[in-house]
């Protein structure tokens, strides 16, 4: 019974991301005059939440291997770390969003 509403918040998340990859899907069809059926966007949604789920591990372990129990943006770089160009674009917002919270401090 304990599980119960882990299990009812994991499916609705389910449920969630199989709309969103569906509206994404159904957008570029549209755009590219193709059909795509159900059963493809089941199978890219089950791929995406494998991907979530494994990343979501990653994250996990590095916070708990720095002896956290909080994820951090280190860790999302961490995870990053072998995409440059992803790696990039995250440190770069988070340098912006650190000055920014510098700055708004500064003001005070």
């Amino acid at each position: 019974m304990a599980d119960e509403p882990d299990e009812d918040v994991r499916e609705r998340l389910r449920a969630a991301l199989w709309f969103a990859v569906g509206k994404m899907v159904d957008e570029e069809s549209l755009r590219r005059n193709r059909n795509v059926t159900p059963q493809f966007i089941g199978a890219l949604m089950e791929m995406v939440w494998t991907h979530i789920e494994s990343v979501a591990m990653d994250l996990e372990s590095f916070s708990r291997h720095a002896g956290r129990s909080t994820i951090t943006t280190d860790d999302v770089l961490l995870l990053a770390r072998r995409n440059q160009d992803l790696h990039g674009i995250i440190k770069d917002f988070v340098d912006k969003e650190k000055a920014a919270k510098a700055k708004g401090k500064s003001k005070k």
